[in-house]
């Protein structure tokens, strides 16, 4: 099992998650963070983070492509362990439906 983040994270990227991770198992994509399955210890603490309620562990139904998408963008993207201020307009985009379709960018993010 691993943990991976949804489409709720989109625009939204809130970061509190990467702060709490022990094995730094984040990356960041331009408006996303996503998980590395093979880095991620199952522990969960990221999960009670999220204040999208982004993170789900693997084992709930429906998130095979939610973990393709973190996988292979985790192999993409530059780490994050560091949590820095979410976009302005992030609060605005909580809960949209169809945030993958309408703003996922694969533009890698800062990073550390």
């Amino acid at each position: 099992m691993t943990y991976v983040v949804t489409d709720n994270c989109i625009k939204c990227k809130f970061m509190d998650c990467v702060e709490v991770c022990p094995v730094d198992c984040f990356y960041e994509g331009d408006n996303m963070l996503v998980i590395h399955p093979d880095e991620c210890i199952d522990c969960g603490v990221c999960e009670p983070e999220c204040p999208a309620e982004a993170i789900k562990p693997d084992t709930e139904p429906g998130l095979d492509k939610w973990l393709k998408v973190n996988t292979q963008y985790a192999e993409l993207w530059p780490n994050i362990t560091i949590k820095r201020d979410p976009p302005a307009d992030a609060e605005k985009y909580d809960g949209e439906t169809g945030k993958f379709e309408k703003y996922f960018s694969a533009e890698p993010g800062q990073g550390d």
